[in-house]
C-alpha cells in the first residue's frame, strides 16, 4: 500500500515530462490549437515546469515537516490534478505556460512529502533498494507517456487539436486512482512521535505489528536501542540551515553535487530527446514515442537490477560508480555522435546503456538526502537540494539544450552531451570521498534527531 500509494507519484512525473517532450512537435504544427513553437515547449514550458517544481518543493517541504507527511501528500496530489486538468484545456500559450508551472509546483511538493514518508516507513535493510526502485518508477511513467503519445498523436484517430489534450486528461485519471489508494496510507510514526503524538504513533505501529505477526504466524523480534525525545512544535529555518550547512556540511556538498549532475543530464535529455530525433535523424513526430519507450525501459532496469547492491555492497561504492560510469559512457556517446557514427536506433541504444547507470545514480541522490539529515529537517532538506540542484541543472539544462539542438549543428548538441557527462563525473568523484555509509542502518543512527536535545 505504501509503495503503490506513494511511489506511483514518480510514474506521474515520468508521464508528464515524456509526454511534453513527445508532443512538442505536434503543438508547434498548424491546427494544434496553440500558437506555440517546438523550442518554446521544450525550452520555456519545460523550464517553467521545473521552476514550479523547485518552488513547490521548497514551499510544501516546509509544510510537510510542520504539518505531517500524510496531509501534504494529499494536498500536493490535488494541486497536480487540478493544474494538469487545466493544461488539457489550454487555449493560448500563456495559459499553457502557467499551468505547466503549477503542475510542476504540485509535483515538486510531492517529492518532499513522498520521499520523507517512504524512508520513514521502509525497514532499514531494504530502504536502499525500495527507494531506488520507487524513484526509478519515473521511467514506467515515461514508457506509458511514450506509448500514449504514439496513439494520441495519430491524426487518423484524433484531430491535431484533440489528441494532446486527451493525453493530459489521462494523467488526471491516473492521479485520481492514486489519490484513492493514498487515502489509506498511514502517517509516519516517526513524525507523530517527534511532534508529541506518541500515543497515535504507538497505536499505529502496534496495529501494523499485530497484522504482520498474524500473517507470518510468528513473533517479531524486539526493538533495539532507545532515545529520549523532547517534542518541539516546529523547527525554524535558522535551525535547519545551521544543521544542514554547518553540522552536516560535507553531506550538504555531496547532496548538491549529486542533484546538479543528474538534474542537468535528465531534464535536458528527457525534454530534448524528441527534438534531437526529429532534427538530426528525420524521425517523424508521431514516431518519437517508440524510441522514448525503449530508452525509458533501460532507465527503469538500472535501479531494478542494481538497487539491491546499495544495501549489500554499500552506498559509497555504488553511488560513485554509477555516476562515473554514466559520465564516461556519455563522453563516448558524444564522440560517436560528433563523428556521424550513429543513427536514431544506435543513439537510442547508447542512451539506454548510459542511462542504465545514470538512472540508478539519479535515484540514489534522492535516497541520500532523505536519509543523511535529521528527522525534523528531512522534507525540507529533500526540497532544498532538489530545488537548488534542479534550478542549477534542470532549468538551465532544457533552455541550453533547446537552444543548442534547434540550431541543427552537430557540434552544438555534442557540447550539451559533454557538459552533462562532465557534471556526472564530478558528482561521482564527490561521492567517492563524501558518501555516507548508510546501508542497513536506522535513520536515527545516521543522523540523530534534533529533538533529542534536552529541552531548555
Amino acid at each position: 500500500m505504501v509503495v503503490i500509494g506513494l511511489g506511483t507519484v514518480w510514474i506521474l512525473d515520468g508521464l508528464e515530462v515524456t509526454v511534453v517532450g513527445n508532443i512538442a512537435g505536434r503543438l508547434s504544427e498548424h491546427g494544434s490549437g496553440l500558437p506555440i513553437t517546438s523550442a518554446q515547449v521544450t525550452g520555456i514550458a519545460a523550464a517553467l515546469y521545473v521552476a514550479g517544481a523547485c518552488l513547490g518543493a521548497l514551499f510544501f517541504g516546509r509544510m510537510t515537516d510542520r504539518f505531517g507527511r500524510k496531509k501534504l501528500f494529499l494536498v500536493t496530489l490535488a494541486v497536480y490534478l487540478t493544474a494538469t486538468a487545466l493544461t488539457a484545456i489550454s487555449f493560448s500559450s500563456w495559459w499553457f505556460f502557467l499551468f505547466r508551472f503549477l503542475t510542476g509546483f504540485g509535483i515538486g511538493g510531492e517529492y518532499a512529502a513522498i520521499n520523507s514518508a517512504i524512508d520513514e516507513l521502509i525497514p532499514s535493510q531494504y530502504r536502499g533498494r525500495v527507494d531506488l526502485v520507487i524513484n526509478g518508477s519515473f521511467w514506467l511513467g515515461a514508457i506509458g507517456g511514450s506509448l500514449l503519445s504514439i496513439l494520441m498523436l495519430d491524426t487518423d484517430i484524433f484531430a491535431a487539436n484533440v489528441g494532446w489534450r486527451l493525453t493530459f486528461a489521462l494523467g488526471v485519471v491516473l492521479g485520481l486512482v492514486i489519490l484513492l489508494v493514498r487515502r489509506h496510507v498511514p502517517e509516519s510514526p516517526r513524525w507523530l512521535f517527534i511532534h508529541g503524538r506518541g500515543e497515535e504513533a504507538e497505536e499505529l505501529v502496534s496495529s501494523i505489528e499485530e497484522r504482520v505477526t498474524s500473517e507470518k504466524g510468528q513473533e517479531l523480534p524486539p526493538a533495539e536501542g532507545e532515545i529520549t525525545i523532547h517534542p518541539r512544535r516546529s523547527i525554524g529555518f535558522l535551525d535547519i540551515a545551521r544543521t544542514v550547512f554547518s553540522t552536516y556540511r560535507r553531506r550538504a556538498i555531496l547532496g548538491l553535487a549529486l542533484f546538479i549532475g543528474q538534474a542537468f543530464l535528465y531534464n535536458a535529455i528527457t525534454f530534448g530527446f524528441g527534438a534531437i530525433l526529429t532534427t538530426f535523424f528525420d524521425v517523424p513526430t508521431s514516431g518519437t514515442g517508440y524510441y522514448f519507450a525503449v530508452m525509458a525501459a533501460g532507465n527503469f532496469l538500472g535501479p531494478l537490477v542494481l538497487g539491491k547492491l546499495f544495501d549489500t555492497v554499500g552506498r559509497r561504492v555504488m553511488i560513485s560508480s554509477t555516476y562515473l560510469l554514466s559520465g564516461l559512457l556519455l563522453f563516448g556517446t558524444a564522440w560517436l555522435f560528433a563523428g556521424g557514427h550513429l543513427s536514431a536506433t544506435t543513439l537510442t541504444a547508447c542512451w539506454c546503456v548510459v542511462l542504465f547507470f545514470a538512472s540508478t545514480g539519479a535515484s540514489s541522490a534522492y535516497l541520500t538526502v532523505s536519509e543523511v539529515f535529521p528527522m525534523e529537517t528531512r522534507a525540507m532538506a529533500i526540497a532544498f537540494f532538489y530545488a537548488v540542484g534542479t534550478a542549477a541543472g534542470g532549468i538551465s539544462g532544457p533552455l541550453l539544450f533547446a537552444e543548442l539542438t534547434k540550431s541543427g549543428v552537430v557540434a552544438d548538441t555534442t557540447l550539451a552531451f559533454c557538459i552533462g557527462a562532465t557534471l556526472m563525473c564530478l558528482a561521482g568523484l564527490t561521492a567517492a570521498f563524501l558518501a555516507v555509509r548508510a546501508e542497513r542502518r536506522s535513520l536515527e543512527s545516521i543522523a540523530t534527531p534534533l529533538s533529542t536535545t534536552p529541552a531548555p
